[in-house]
């Protein structure tokens, strides 16, 4: 495996107990801070695999240029992923928020980790359409429903119903952990957007 680039190795070795097993964080940094020409091992490192000449080069690269701001992003999501909530539905709602948002890095990101998690390209394609199609379950349906009021704070205040909706499919705790889990990939929405993360970015 690859050496880190000094800082950035030291945001996973510093302030997270456990957090060099969450393989997910890991591989974001990696695919941002290696790089990778070869698709096969592109695919085993799980990045992305478009092809070099359609990659760009983002404003600005945030994980080298401020680890202890990103140290902060990682803290937040270890608890999105210790919250008990079930993987498969925080990928579709991560790729939902990044659909809204426009976050290209962070749709190819979470397109893929969903497929590895088990997720089908007819629920994955027909994401952005969800409220046609009868592929989700209710408790799904209503995570996506609070993924977009909550995305979308602009258009509009978060009515009873919408509230109602969400909370007859989770308990209190998990909805405020489904919550969390909204405003942590806003965030790294706004990272990528902000700063133009390409699809597959490797530095």
């Amino acid at each position: 495996m690859e050496q880190l680039p000094d800082q950035i190795e030291s945001v996973f070795q510093t302030g997270f107990p456990g957090l060099s097993q969450t393989r997910r964080l890991f591989r974001l940094f990696r695919c941002m801070t290696t790089t990778i020409t070869d698709p096969s091992a592109a695919r085993s490192r799980g990045a992305s695999t478009l092809a070099p000449a359609a990659r760009a080069v983002p404003r600005l690269n945030y994980a080298k240029a401020a680890p202890d701001v990103i140290r902060g992003m990682l803290a937040l999501q270890q608890t999105v992923d210790d919250s008990g909530l079930e993987h498969s539905l925080v990928e579709l709602v991560k790729l939902r928020a990044s659909q809204i948002n426009g976050c290209a890095f962070c749709i190819d990101m979470h397109s893929r980790e969903a497929r590895e998690a088990g997720e089908t390209e007819p629920r994955l394609h027909l994401l952005n359409a969800w409220h046609e199609v009868d592929l989700y379950t209710p408790r799904e349906r209503a995570a996506l429903r609070w993924t977009e009021v909550l995305t979308r704070l602009a258009g509009g205040h978060v009515s009873d119903a919408d509230f109602e909706a969400v909370r007859g499919e989770f308990s209190d705790r998990e909805l405020a952990a489904l919550t969390l889990a909204i405003a942590t990939i806003n965030a790294w929405n706004r990272f990528g957007v902000g700063f133009r993360m390409p699809p597959g970015f490797d530095h």
